[in-house]
Parts: C-alpha cells; sequence; structure tokens
C-alpha cells in the first residue's frame, strides 16, 4: 500500500453544495414569505429536488421523471375526492420529491384526502397559506440547481484535467490520487477485489481512522457477497475499476462531505483515470500490490513511521497482525514478482518489496505455532531451487513476536544482506544467513563510511588501486575471501597453481606485504572488506 499522503486540502477548497432538498426549498426566503406548512410526509423532508414543475392535471404523474417538486393550485381537483386521492397517487408513482399545494380559491384549507394519501405514500405535502406567485419559487429553486450543475459539470472538467496532465507526466498513481483526496477533501482509498487496500491519500489522521476500521468499512461499502452493493450513505461513495469485461479493484470515498451525486462524479472521474494509468502502465513496471508492499516496507526499515501508526495500513493490506510471529527476511538481488509467487505456493502470508539497493524484503507473518526457523530454511532451499542459483542466500533476521520490533529486525536482515552481497559465489555460505554468520565482514560495513576506515583502506591497497589491472584485486579477493586456499583460489579464476604464485607474487610485491604473514594478511583483508563495502 502506498505512503498515505499527508499534506492538506487545496486552499479555499469547499465541497459542492449538497442537491436541494424538500427541507431546503421551504426555508428559502421567498417560500417563507407563503407561510409553508407541511402536513404530510414530514418524514421525507430529505429528498433531494431535481426540478420544479407546476401541473393541474390529475394524471400529472406521466409528465415526470422523478425528484421534482410540483406546485399546484388544485383548481381541477376542487371537488372530486376521487381525483384528489388519483393525483397524489400520480405524484407516488412518479416519484415526486413533493408536492406543494397553494390554499385560496380551489382549497381553503388542507384537503384531508390528499393529506391521506400522501401520509399513506410518504409523499411530503406542504401547503401555502398566503397568496405566493409560483414563478418566484420556480425562478429561485432553478436557477439555483442549473448554478450547481454547472459547477459540478466544472469541477468534473477540472478533475479529469487535472488527472490527465498527471498520466501524461507519468506521475504514480500516488499522486493521482492525491489530487482525488485534494478534491474530494476526503480519504480516498483503492483495493482489489478482496478488498486489501492497495493505497490511500488524503489528510493521515482521517485516513488512519478509516484503515482502523477497515473491515466495517469494506463490508458497509461493498455489501457480504460478490456482486452486491452496500450503502452509499453518510457519504461512501464507491467506484469500481476495470476494463474490457474485468473487473480488477475499487475506488472508495470514504466520508465524502458534499451531495452524493457529485461525490459519484468524482469516484467516477477518478477510476476512469486510474483505468488509464493502469493500461498506460502506470509510470512504473511494479504492480500496484507490489507498489503498496513497497510503501508498507520503506516505511518499516526506514523508521520514519512508528510502527505502531503503520498497523492500521498493515492490517488493511491484508497481512496478520495479531498473536503472530513475525520472520523479517532480505533476499540479495531477489526478483520480487518470483518471491511473491512462492509465498503463495508455501502458503505463507507475508508482504514482499523491491528495496532501494536491489534487494528484495520478505516479511512472513507466522501463526505463534509454526515453527520459524524451519519454515525460513524451506524458504530459503525453495529460492535456490527456483532461481538455479546454488549460492543464492536468504538474509534474516531473528523471529519477532512484538510488532513493534519488527523494523528493527528488517534494518538487521537488511545489514546481513549487505555483509553477504557479492561474496555468495566466494564464500560458502549457508542458504539463510544471520547476523552471527556475517562475523568481520559484517563490521566492516557498519564502519564503511567512517573516514578513518576509508583512508585505512587506500593506504594498505595502493599498490593494487593505482594500476590499471583490475584483475589483481579479484584475486586478492578470493584468496583471501578462501581462508588463502591457493587450489580453490585458482580454480575460481580457471588458471594453473603456477599461474596463480606469479600473480600472488604480484600483489604481495605492490602492496609491500607477505601474505603468508597472518596479521599482514588480515590487515589487507580489512582493508579490502572495507574497499568493497565503501564501492557497494
Amino acid at each position: 500500500m502506498t505512503t498515505t499522503s499527508s499534506h492538506s486540502r487545496q486552499p479555499g477548497w469547499q465541497p459542492l453544495e449538497p442537491a436541494l432538498s424538500v427541507r431546503q426549498v421551504l426555508t428559502l426566503e421567498r417560500v417563507l414569505a407563503g407561510e409553508p406548512e407541511v402536513v404530510a410526509g414530514a418524514g421525507q423532508l430529505d429528498r433531494p429536488v431535481r426540478w420544479v414543475h407546476v401541473a393541474e392535471a390529475a394524471d400529472v404523474g406521466v409528465m415526470l421523471t422523478g425528484g421534482e417538486m410540483v406546485l399546484t393550485t388544485g383548481v381541477l381537483l376542487a371537488g372530486d375526492e376521487a381525483k384528489q386521492a388519483e393525483y397524489v397517487q400520480s405524484l407516488h408513482r412518479a416519484e415526486a420529491a413533493a408536492v406543494v399545494l397553494g390554499l385560496g380559491r380551489a382549497f381553503p384549507a388542507p384537503p384531508e384526502v390528499m393529506r391521506r394519501a400522501a401520509e399513506r405514500c410518504g409523499l411530503p405535502m406542504v401547503v401555502l397559506h398566503r397568496p405566493f406567485p409560483f414563478a418566484e419559487l420556480t425562478e429561485e429553486v432553478q436557477s439555483r440547481l442549473v448554478r450547481r450543475k454547472f459547477a459540478a459539470v466544472s469541477l468534473s472538467e477540472t478533475v479529469r484535467t487535472a488527472l490527465t496532465g498527471l498520466i501524461t507526466a507519468g506521475a504514480p498513481l500516488q499522486h493521482l490520487l492525491d489530487e482525488a483526496a485534494q478534491h474530494s477533501g476526503c480519504p480516498v482509498v483503492v483495493t482489489n477485489l478482496a478488498h486489501r487496500v492497495l493505497a490511500t491519500a488524503g489528510e493521515r489522521p482521517a485516513v488512519d481512522d478509516v484503515l482502523r476500521d477497515w473491515e466495517r468499512i469494506a463490508r458497509q461499502a461493498w455489501g457480504h457477497h460478490p456482486g452486491r452493493s452496500g450503502s452509499e450513505g453518510d457519504g461512501w461513495i464507491r467506484a469500481e475499476l476495470g476494463g474490457r469485461g474485468e473487473q480488477w479493484g475499487r475506488l472508495l470515498l470514504c466520508g465524502y462531505r458534499g451531495d452524493t451525486a457529485t461525490g459519484r462524479l468524482l469516484a467516477d472521474r477518478t477510476a476512469e483515470a486510474l483505468v488509464l494509468h493502469r493500461m498506460l502502465g502506470g509510470g512504473s513496471a511494479r504492480t500496484w500490490e507490489e507498489q503498496s508492499a513497497q510503501s508498507l516496507l520503506t516505511d518499516l526499515v526506514s523508521g520514519v513511521v512508528p510502527a505502531r501508526q503503520l498497523l492500521p495500513r498493515v492490517r488493511a493490506a491484508g497481512l496478520p497482525v495479531n498473536r503472530r510471529t513475525f520472520v523479517p527476511l532480505v533476499v540479495p538481488g531477489g526478483d520480487a514478482g518470483r518471491l511473491e509467487r512462492m509465498l503463495r505456493l508455501l502458503g505463507l502470508p507475508g508482504l514482499v518489496a523491491e528495496l532501494a539497493d536491489g534487494a528484495t524484503a520478505v516479511l512472513l507473518s507466522l501463526a505463534r505455532d509454526q515453527h520459524a526457523e524451519a519454515l525460513t530454511a524451506h524458504f530459503a532451499a525453495r529460492l535456490r531451487t527456483a532461481s538455479g542459483a546454488p549460492n543464492a542466500v536468504v538474509a534474516a533476521a531473528d523471529p519477532r513476536t512484538v510488532w513493534e520490533d519488527v523494523p528493527a529486525g528488517l534494518r538487521e536482515a537488511r545489514h546481513v544482506a549487505d555483509a553477504v552481497a557479492d561474496s555468495s559465489a566466494v564464500l560458502d555460505l549457508p542458504a539463510v544467513v544471520r547476523l552471527r554468520d556475517v562475523h568481520l565482514r559484517g563490521l566492516v560495513r557498519l564502519l564503511r563510511d567512517d573516514p578513518h576506515v576509508q583512508s585505512f583502506a587506500e593506504r594498505e591497497l595502493d599498490g593494487l588501486l593505482c594500476g590499471a589491472d583490475q584483475g589483481l584485486l579479484n584475486v586478492l579477493r578470493t584468496y583471501l575471501a578462501t581462508g588463502r586456499n591457493k587450489s580453490r583460489t585458482a580454480q575460481l579464476h580457471h588458471v594453473s597453481r603456477p599461474a596463480l604464485y606469479r600473480r600472488l607474487e604480484a600483489i604481495q610485491a605492490r602492496l609491500g606485504v607477505d601474505l603468508d604473514d597472518f596479521e599482514q594478511a588480515a590487515s589487507v583483508h580489512i582493508a579490502l572488506l572495507a574497499h568493497d563495502a565503501q564501492q557497494g
């Protein structure tokens, strides 16, 4: 899951005003002048008003498409209770938002037949006690609706243009989601079909609140069964991600404060951009799942974000964390895709991500009754078989049972991997390498940036570093790494023993040392380890 965006909303950001409801229309100054009274359907006043329509005909329903507030004087209904009841039923069948009856010549008081019919079907019925020009109400509401519609279209184009520009510039997924979060003013979450969170954007505290309760939110947003939608109430706006008949992800606006129609518009525009982004490669060769895992593990290794604060993201990403044993691993030069497939094949829950130095981190989450060391050894053995590299190694830290200890474990595994980098072909290393296995090499790696160590390495190796023949340096590296084993060194460099002796003599002459002397050989070995660590 990618890192949650922490930047704030755009200056002056405001959600679009919610669509006018019946209740809001009744609070307009022009309407209040008519002394409105709700006589039926008081529990339905939050219905959105899509349009205002003046109609007297008894079969008015055939003229409506739903969401209209219908204004009438009832002049064609007076004296005919059957028509009055049918008028209300017709509005109900057409899904009108409300009916507003102006009292006066036709009805000096609210007609009881219409009131009872409206109450039965839940249709808000409002009467105006003072004469009121319907044209003023129509003009007021229509102008507000048109302005709002224009604002929605403008917002739609603004979002589309911004997201398209990011895609054209090759921006990563996170930048698109940050843009969507700024326009919506609420957390944005992208998941796969199993509701595993792949990416988030929005203000960090709000996103963390969503992720802490993610399991319930996911059920609410999409329902309990595939293909069955949940509720979009309370600002939870969803959109499906897919193309060419295949669905592969979901987008959710969490707690959008504007009206639902505008929220859907924003979600749809963002979903369109994400689909295009994925089709075009998304500025990265890695899948969204891989980017999500990389973000999580990078944050864990760096320690910039406390481990406890990352727990909601880890849970939402699908990694079990309650009463588990965590095994931090780093595979030098490992392929993240291959390692991910291997975990699935072995049935091991875990996160896999490539690190900046070309190594791949793996965080296993095992049940407490599973044997961590045995499973790690099995994983490493399968890696050697699958990669075809008999010297491939897995750098491992000791298992952790406390989540807060995981970052230190990952850093330890990374240090071990760093210490054995480029050495597995020379050294006879076990499939699983731990801190106790790297000895002096690990210490030198830790001290490689110390200026005194750098000066020492350059001074000890000066005779070889200034020369053009790097072959002698490679021979020296192999000779010392194999414990000064001449036969093994000659074999690895594909030369005869006499040829190797001549090269060793040349090395000793250039460095001014006797490699048969243990102390001098040890000094050169340490200098070479420091040089290699600095170069790495």
